[in-house]
């Protein structure tokens, strides 16, 4: 679909405000609209959009605009929630394949709308369970994953054909993904047809999360190798979701949150673009993923910013010219870092406001935090009531009835201006820490930037500044939680956690090495052979070879370990 780059007039006078008033009629009664009540609790009939009375003149409406118009300040679809609500992704993953497995299934059995997999520390870092450095870990922060068979496992009984999953790993991404791609073959899908998200940013690992294997550069490659074959095979799967939601737990402001997760997308961006890759193919299976934190109208402000300046950038700095390749596309988490281990109820009542911030936002996807993570991994009780939470806000509140019902207040429209200003000051401080738009960029202005602001500490300083000045504000009072340093008497007791036995991990040993017993081991020396002379090479895509060797029941850390043998380790110099 053709786009209007700068967007069709919409000026703040009253004749181009009714001329965008008109556009987006034509188009809502055009799209298709879920068969729901959209009336309030009283009766009252909603209108599906509200936007300024007829003839009166909003200067700088150009930047509000109407739900599925450039800048997509309002959001991406004509029909906000009407058309289609956003979906219930819930975050899971905890001992072996078979009990995440048990948990994948309550979840879709319960209203759940796609899955997300959370791995255990070992595999997140590329580790084997029977490594040395995965003693004591395994299973514990998510699902232990070492082969293509714990893939089955997870998977079993939920045809990946119809079911949209979303992975959250960067490091090791791509063997996982290989893995994914193997268990999908093993069903008998069509694995051309898989629709799902790869979370893959390697850039929030160094500025934040700091799950990394390699150095930055033969990362990229693989990502860029990654960008390559979803775009040429597999047209609907994400292979990116760029992440800001570590970024925002690990102590940034709202406004880092969001300048640096939209930098490390644009450095993306000029990552396919380096590789020659049409911006109108790759970019719409760039997705992201955001924190919803506490502060309920900033955190609204902060994901309309995000889809004005992520169009804007992609028409005017890329030259992106398809419509979806301007959508910010997104999903998000509710704040893990804002739960507290005191009075954990309460975590009940931060998560449905964070959640309710979020779909004001526009959110295409939506996971809800459990009440006991702060502890522990949640249990069934506390997963089923972090369910019913989005279930309630979707089926009770009337929220999902007006698109962008929010849009043209004071408050929130002079919130995003702020908070798009912010993000613009700190891609200007990005760029110049590379040399800016005039300098040779191995792969862009953007890029060149985000690598040196990971070298010389930048992100990791800054980040920590905000921190720590959040931590004084509560010390002294002046940001208060509840539970922690204000309302601190309470007549709730324990919480009863999941524990994970230190059975899963002997468990988890024992079968990876009977795999390894079981399988051709001719057949996965010649693989990692393949894959060693494959990495060596400065061309081709690893892919296909990665995928051999997952097929052939290579493990997670040998598939790893044999690229490493090229790529090298990546150390952070420490700084204070």
């Amino acid at each position: 679909m053709a786009n209007t780059t700068n967007g069709p007039s919409q000026g703040g006078g009253a004749d181009d405000i009714e001329a965008g008033r008109d556009r987006w009629q034509r188009r809502y009664d055009a799209a298709r609209k879920r068969d729901a009540d959209f009336t309030s609790l009283s009766g009252r009939p909603l209108e599906p959009v509200y936007g300024p009375r007829p003839g009166a003149e909003v200067p700088g409406f150009e930047r509000i605009g109407w739900p599925g118009e450039y800048p997509y300040t309002r959001g991406l679809y004509p029909t906000g929630y009407r058309g289609r609500s956003w979906t219930i992704r819930q975050f899971a993953g905890f001992g072996n394949a078979r009990q995440t497995n048990e948990r994948y299934r309550m979840i879709l059995a319960n209203g759940g709308g796609g899955l997300s997999v959370a791995f255990d520390m070992p595999t997140l870092m590329g580790y084997d369970s029977d490594s040395a450095h995965a003693l004591g870990e395994v299973g514990h922060c998510g699902v232990a994953v070492d082969s293509v068979a714990d893939m089955d496992l997870l998977f079993d009984r939920i045809p990946l054909g119809d079911t949209t999953t979303s992975m959250t790993i960067s490091g090791p991404a791509v063997p996982a993904f290989c893995m994914y791609l193997g268990a999908a073959e093993r069903q008998g899908v069509d694995i051309t047809t898989l629709n799902g998200t790869l979370q893959t940013d390697i850039f929030k690992e160094y500025i934040a999360q700091k799950e990394w294997l390699y150095p930055p550069e033969p990362q990229l490659r693989l990502i860029g190798d990654l960008m390559e074959y979803c775009a040429e095979h597999i047209p609907a799967y994400k292979p990116l979701s760029v992440s800001g939601y570590h970024i925002r737990e690990a102590g940034a402001t709202a406004a880092q949150e969001l300048a640096y997760t939209l930098a490390d997308g644009f450095g993306y961006v000029e990552l396919g673009l380096s590789r020659g890759l049409d911006i109108d193919r790759f970019a719409p299976g760039l997705s992201f993923f955001f924190d919803s934190h506490i502060d309920f109208f900033e955190e609204i402000a902060k994901f309309r910013a995000a889809r004005r300046i992520w169009a804007r950038w992609m028409s005017e700095e890329y030259g992106a010219t398809s419509e979806k390749s301007l959508w910010l596309r997104f999903h998000t988490q509710t704040a893990g870092v804002s739960l507290t281990a005191q009075q954990p109820y309460n975590n009940v009542v931060r998560t449905a406001v964070e959640a309710l911030a979020a779909i004001l936002g526009g959110t295409n996807s939506l996971h809800t935090n459990a009440l006991d993570e702060t502890l522990a991994l949640p249990t069934e009780q506390s997963a089923e009531i972090a369910l019913r939470t989005q279930q309630v806000l979707m089926e009770e509140t009337g929220v999902a009835n007006v698109a962008d019902p929010l849009g043209g207040s004071w408050y929130l429209e002079s919130l995003t201006d702020e908070l798009e200003a912010d993000a613009e000051r700190i891609f200007a401080q990005i760029m110049h820490m590379g040399g800016g738009r005039g300098a040779e960029h191995a792969i862009g202005p953007m890029t060149s930037g985000i690598l040196a602001g990971i070298d010389n500490g930048y992100f990791t300083s800054e980040i920590a500044e905000s921190a720590f000045q959040y931590q004084q504000a509560l010390e002294k009072g002046d940001k208060r939680i509840v539970g922690v340093n204000c309302h601190t008497s309470t007549v709730s007791g324990e919480l009863d956690i999941l524990r994970i036995s230190h059975e899963v991990e002997r468990e988890q040993k024992q079968d990876l090495s009977e795999r390894r017993e079981r399988r051709d081991a001719a057949a996965v020396d010649r693989a990692l052979a393949d894959l060693l002379e494959g990495a060596r090479k400065p061309d081709g895509n690893l892919i296909p070879l990665i995928m051999e060797a997952a097929r052939a029941e290579a493990s997670l850390g040998e598939i790893c370990a044999a690229m490493g043998e090229v790529f090298g380790t990546h150390t952070e110099d420490p700084r204070f």
